[in-house]
């Protein structure tokens, strides 16, 4: 046979046996001894998946093999763990979250103390990592499980996790990640109890000051959650702590050099004396001179934004109908400058609100007796201190 009649047949030969092998490969595919071939393992329950992650969490904590290749292997697996609680607790791209699914976790992951040691262990982490762990704490303080709320329970006996949280705001590297399952804890009101009444409370007021912004407003928002969300016991700690707290709150941060940290605190000052739960100390508030000067100060503002607001809590003091005799005569010492100033005050847009209650600040103001005579002792006193 000629060479190249050879050749062709054999070029023919492998087409035809290409083709065949391309057909017949689905088939084999679809058969029951290929599937095994490349079946993978059996998907993990939700609790497995956690006990896994304790387990490596344990290992984690327990510092052993420091550095070598294996404790790097159970970081990485302890990654992929947390990234897959967070996927079965918010879903995965369109997919919804599984109710049935995120009961398993929210109890198994409470039920053996994985919350501790993910926070004990939470700086050994990377960054994605540490991301995926707090969204997944703070998803788990809102589950609930047959009408319980599992994690108020679980935190109920382990509220010194909150030190941890709290006193995370001075590591820089950490803030955010704890500083965002602290908020999520709050919502629980025994954990906003005991940070309350905790010695780290004051701690607030300058984490509030802190350099670095995003950690600073970070704080800030936890603050205001805490200082807003429960009511009643945030009553009851400001009836308690009202000196200490306001004059605190007074020095570090309205007058702050900061002003994001002065405009926050004027309008949390105004959420905080304007509820109703906090009528009394709203009271006890504004019946202080010192409290009226730091306010006068803030009326000078260049901001209008800040402005407003102090006008909103200023208003508390000359609306008082009780006002102690230092404060009326504070008032008329400076009754011309702050009616000149009021007058000038207006806002961008007509309200019709604030125009009324403009009015009667003006009217409140020029129908002031003073106390004891300005002329006195006491007088010139009031009068050094004029600060609008």
């Amino acid at each position: 046979m000629p060479i190249a009649m050879k050749k062709v047949e054999e070029d023919s030969l492998k087409r035809s046996n290409t083709m065949n092998l391309k057909k017949l490969v689905p088939k084999v595919l679809r058969t029951n001894s290929m599937k095994n071939l490349f079946k993978s393992k059996k998907p993990r329950s939700p609790v497995d998946v956690v006990r896994e992650t304790r387990i490596l969490l344990l290992y984690i904590d327990s510092g052993a093999d420091e550095g070598d290749s294996k404790r790097n292997e159970k970081l990485a697996q302890l990654d992929v763990n947390i990234r897959e609680l967070k996927s079965i607790l918010y879903g995965i791209e369109e997919s919804e979250p599984v109710p049935d699914a995120c009961a398993q976790v929210t109890q198994e992951f409470f039920a053996d103390d994985t919350m501790r040691l993910l926070i004990l262990c939470l700086p050994k982490l990377n960054f994605e990592a540490r991301k995926d762990a707090t969204k997944v704490v703070a998803n788990l303080q809102r589950r609930q499980v047959q009408s319980r709320l599992i994690a108020s329970i679980y935190l109920e006996e382990n509220l010194d996790l909150m030190d941890i949280l709290l006193t995370g705001y001075e590591d820089p590297v950490l803030a955010l990640h704890y500083g965002g399952m602290l908020r999520e804890c709050i919502r629980h009101q025994v954990v906003a109890r005991y940070v309350l009444q905790s010695p780290h409370m004051r701690k607030f007021f300058d984490y509030i000051q802190l350099p670095n912004y995003d950690v600073a407003s970070d704080a800030a928002n936890t603050f205001k959650e805490l200082m807003t969300r429960h009511k009643s016991t945030v009553a009851e700690f400001l009836t308690e702590n009202c000196t200490w707290f306001f004059a605190e709150f007074n020095s570090k941060l309205l007058i702050s050099t900061n002003y994001i940290t002065r405009r926050t605190a004027v309008k949390l000052l105004g959420d905080i004396l304007l509820d109703r739960s906090n009528s009394g100390v709203m009271i006890r508030y504004v019946s202080s001179k010192d409290n009226m000067r730091v306010l006068m100060t803030r009326l000078r503002e260049d901001s209008k934004c800040i402005q407003v607001d102090v006008f909103h809590v200023f208003k508390l003091f000359v609306a008082n109908q009780n006002k102690p005799a230092d404060i009326v005569n504070i008032l008329c010492a400076n009754r011309e400058k702050l009616l000149r100033f009021l007058d000038d005050f207006n806002l961008e847009k007509e309200d019709a609100t604030f125009e009324a209650d403009k009015a009667q600040l003006i009217k409140e103001i020029s129908e002031l007796v003073p106390a004891t005579p300005l002329n006195g002792g006491s007088g010139e006193l009031f009068k050094s201190s004029i600060v609008v």
